[in-house]
């Protein structure tokens, strides 16, 4: 009787990728920020001003969570008065075509309905 090498692991689930996107689109306001970061609007105050109903507080949150996740990277100058820059990591890039395919099929799926 011939034997069948098993070439196959048990596959899981990418549980942190996973968190990171479910971290990411649960946030209200991260998709928004990743626009206004490529439209080349990097200062915390001028995305404040920029859109209806961000605050400071909640900015800083989600910006302080994509720093964690290393999406983010957070730039401080040493000038009067204090200037703090934000830009997407090459990590982030990464994320964010990911984040892009995520889009590109949901809205294949309302198209389909």
């Amino acid at each position: 009787m011939k034997t069948i090498e098993k070439n196959f692991s048990k596959k899981v689930a990418p549980s942190k990728a996973a968190l990171m996107v479910q971290a990411v689109c649960g946030c209200k306001w991260s998709l928004t920020i990743y626009q206004l970061l490529g439209y080349g609007i990097n200062r915390p105050g001028e995305m404040v001003r920029r859109v209806d109903g961000l605050t400071t507080k909640v900015l800083n949150q989600c910006l302080r969570k994509n720093i964690e996740f290393g999406i983010l990277a957070r730039t401080s100058y040493n000038e009067v008065p204090p200037r703090v820059e934000y830009e997407v990591t090459e990590f982030g890039s990464k994320f964010m075509k990911v984040l892009d395919e995520l889009e590109q099929l949901q809205n294949e799926i309302y198209s389909n309905e």
